[in-house]
């Protein structure tokens, strides 16, 4: 019999292995490729994610990396942003292109009917290539080859047929800029081999492990991985309801019981959209759902290792002040100290004033 894994087993060796237990020194371009990257469709808040992992993280450091082409900013898994390193960029992208194909044909596919798919996806590389371009803007010049088609649908063609990265200064700490957009290809400058999929497993569950064949498709977005997982060398576990849980023979689990720190995760972390049972990481299932009807993704806090309530800050006349949004009672005392240390990362010049609420920020 496969050993049993509670959820709070599981819960340890999650944070583990998303270093939310103990933050790391190693190289932020390291922390990035440990986690298999960092969702980051918005701009900015990606920064707090590396700020969690990073012992004395400095957003410059990611910011330098950024500008310098080190790091990028591109749709891989689940067809959503991700914050990856270059060489990973280059490798995880063709494997997961058909993720990204499937859903823009289900979105798109009526709308492109008619447009030579080979010439769509040859005219756009040539233009964002002879300068960055938003998509309203390719569209536009697309239309002109194609006019009488929806715009939006062309500039997602091409998205679908052509990597494209996300181009600086959008994502840059302290600036802004338009979202613009050029080929992986020109951007990088050099070439790297697909990782197989075996490969993305491997790195999946160093992330995220241990985990299911299902937990690995909902965070990728690819489909019939069993095979895949079968034929590698793995260990086996079970979860409570009896799922088989695979991982690496060499991976370690924490002691259940092993204290961990409060941490005051960013919007859209990947630690809470990367398995298909999220028992391990989510209690109150009820209170998230309140967020569902304003499109927004909590902020949320974690309390021994599950959230138990969620932040937000705002600034008026010089001082940020954060609001921690108790969902259940908890001792203060270590969330406030973290939000302390939390405000001086995101808003060293202000003053700085933690205030505590009852009841989630939405409701």
């Amino acid at each position: 019999m496969d050993p049993v894994l509670s959820r709070r087993a599981l819960n340890r060796a999650t944070l583990d292995r998303q270093l939310l237990i103990t933050r790391t020194t190693r190289p932020v371009i390291e922390v990035i490729e440990h986690v298999a990257g960092l969702q980051a469709q918005t701009p900015h808040s990606w920064y707090t994610g590396l700020w969690n992992r990073i012992e004395d993280f400095r957003p410059e450091d990611a910011a330098e990396l950024l500008e310098s082409r080190q790091i990028v900013r591109i749709a891989l898994q689940r067809s959503t942003i991700h914050l990856v390193s270059a060489r990973d960029c280059l490798a995880m992208r063709p494997l997961v292109q058909v993720v990204t194909e499937r859903m823009t044909r289900s979105t798109f596919g009526r709308k492109l009917e008619g447009v030579d798919l080979d010439e769509l996806a040859s005219l756009g590389r040539s233009l964002l290539e002879q300068g960055p371009m938003t998509f309203a803007t390719l569209g536009r010049a697309l239309g002109e080859r194609w006019p009488g088609h929806d715009q939006h649908a062309l500039g997602q063609g091409v998205r679908w047929l052509v990597p494209l990265v996300q181009v600086p200064p959008r994502g840059v700490w302290g600036r802004s800029g338009p979202i613009a957009h050029t080929s992986a290809a020109s951007w990088l400058g050099f070439e790297a081999p697909a990782m197989t999929p075996g490969e993305l497993v491997l790195r999946y569950l160093r992330a995220f492990g241990p985990a299911g064949v299902k937990d690995v498709q909902t965070w990728s977005g690819l489909t019939r991985l069993s095979e895949v997982v079968s034929s590698l060398d793995l260990v086996t576990y079970r979860d409570p309801s009896g799922r088989v849980l695979y991982d690496l023979p060499d991976a370690e689990l924490p002691p259940e019981d092993l204290p961990v720190p409060v941490r005051f995760m960013y919007d859209f972390d990947n630690l809470f959209l990367s398995h298909e049972d999220r028992s391990r990481v989510v209690e109150h299932v009820d209170l998230l759902r309140r967020f569902a009807p304003y499109n927004v993704q909590p902020r949320t806090i974690l309390v021994d290792g599950f959230p138990a309530g969620d932040w937000t800050t705002a600034r008026a006349k010089g001082t940020t002040t954060l609001t921690i949004h108790r969902w259940e009672p908890f001792d203060p005392a270590e969330a406030v100290e973290e939000a302390g240390r939390l405000l001086a990362f995101l808003a060293p010049e202000d003053r700085h004033d933690v205030v505590i609420s009852e009841g989630p920020s939405r409701t």
